[in-house]
C-alpha cells in the first residue's frame, strides 16, 4: 500500500472522530522516523511491523490519547521538546512570551555600557517541560547574548521531562526543584517568566486535555483560577530587581483581576492577546520598594 493511500485512510479515520488530519501525518512520520514534511517529498515503504505500530497508534489517538504523548515530543518555536504523562504539552500560544523575554533581554543589553557583559538573569517559574526557559537560553545563545536561566519546578514527573529536554537541547539552564515561594532565597533577577496553572474551576476544557494532562499544571485554584498565579506573583515580587519585568500567561477571564493584583508594586502593566485575539499574557515592571 502506498504512503499516500495510508495517509488518506488514516486521515479519514481521524476526521470521522473529529481529530485533525495533521495528526495522521505526525504519527506516520514518527513511525517512519522522518520529518513530517518528508512524507510529501519522497516515497516510503512500510513493513509489516511499522503497519502494526501505526494502526496501534491511530487507534490510541482515536481512543483519546494526545498525539504528542503518543510520539513523545511536541514542537515549540525552533526546538522539539520531549513530553509524556505528567507534563503539560507546550502550546503555540505560549511562544509569544519568549518573544517578550527576548525583547527585554535585548533592551537590557543595549542599555548597559559596552564594557559591561554581565549576563541578563531570567527565572522561569513552574517550568514544566522547560519550553520557555530552554527556548530563551537557546535563542539568546544564538544571538551571543549573555544570559543566565533558572528553571523552577516542583513536580517530580515534570522534572524528569525537564532534565531530558535540557540535556537534549544542550543548553545552559539551571534546574531548581521546589515550590516557587520556597526556593531562590536572596536571588535577584532581571526577568521572571511564568506559565502557571491558571484554569478556573469548572472551566470547560476539552476532554482530551482533562483526561491526559496533569491537573496540577492546569487548574489555578478557586473559582477565578488565581490562587496559584497569586503565589507566582508573590514569588516574582521577591525575585525581581527594581525595574525587572514579569511576563506571565493567564486565562482569558483574568486580565482585569490580574491588573488589580499587580497594581500594588508594579507599573507599566500591559495586556497582550494571542493569535486568536484572546487575552493570553500580561507583563508588568517591578517598582522600587
Amino acid at each position: 500500500m502506498s504512503i499516500k493511500q495510508v495517509l488518506k485512510d488514516n486521515k479519514a479515520k481521524l476526521a470521522s472522530a473529529g481529530i485533525s488530519e495533521v495528526d495522521a501525518e505526525l504519527i506516520l512520520a514518527f513511525v517512519l522516523g522522518v520529518e513530517r514534511m518528508e512524507l510529501h517529498a519522497r516515497d516510503f515503504e512500510l513493513n509489516l511491523e511499522q503497519i502494526e505500530i501505526l494502526d496501534e497508534l491511530i487507534a490510541k489517538r482515536i481512543s483519546g490519547k494526545p498525539t504528542q504523548y503518543l510520539i513523545g515530543h511536541a514542537p515549540f518555536r525552533y526546538l522539539t521538546f520531549q513530553v509524556g504523562s505528567g507534563v503539560l504539552i507546550p502550546r503555540p500560544e505560549s511562544e509569544a512570551l519568549v518573544d517578550a523575554a527576548l525583547l527585554e533581554i535585548e533592551k537590557i543589553i543595549s542599555a548597559r555600557s559596552q564594557s559591561s557583559r554581565a549576563p541578563v538573569s531570567i527565572v522561569d517559574l513552574g517550568s514544566g517541560s522547560g519550553a520557555l526557559a530552554i527556548s530563551i537560553a537557546y535563542e539568546a545563545e544564538k544571538k551571543n547574548w549573555p544570559v543566565t536561566v533558572i528553571a523552577v519546578e516542583k513536580s517530580d514527573q515534570a522534572i524528569e521531562w525537564l532534565k531530558r529536554n535540557i540535556a537534549a537541547c544542550d543548553v545552559s539552564v539551571r534546574l531548581i526543584s521546589g515550590d516557587v515561594l520556597e526556593v531562590l532565597e536572596g536571588v535577584k533577577c532581571d526577568i521572571v517568566i511564568a506559565n502557571p496553572p491558571y484554569v478556573p474551576e469548572g472551566d470547560n476544557l476539552p476532554e482530551l486535555v482533562i483526561a491526559n494532562e496533569p491537573k496540577e499544571a492546569l487548574f489555578g485554584g478557586g473559582d477565578d483560577g488565581l490562587e496559584i498565579p497569586r503565589r507566582f506573583i508573590q514569588a516574582a515580587s521577591s525575585l525581581l530587581k527594581p525595574g525587572g519585568l514579569l511576563i506571565m500567561e493567564h486565562h482569558e477571564s483574568q486580565p482585569l483581576l490580574l491588573e488589580a493584583e499587580l497594581s500594588r508594586g508594579y507599573s507599566e502593566i500591559n495586556q497582550n492577546r494571542d493569535l486568536n485575539n484572546r487575552p493570553r499574557w500580561i507583563s508588568a515592571r517591578r517598582e522600587a520598594e
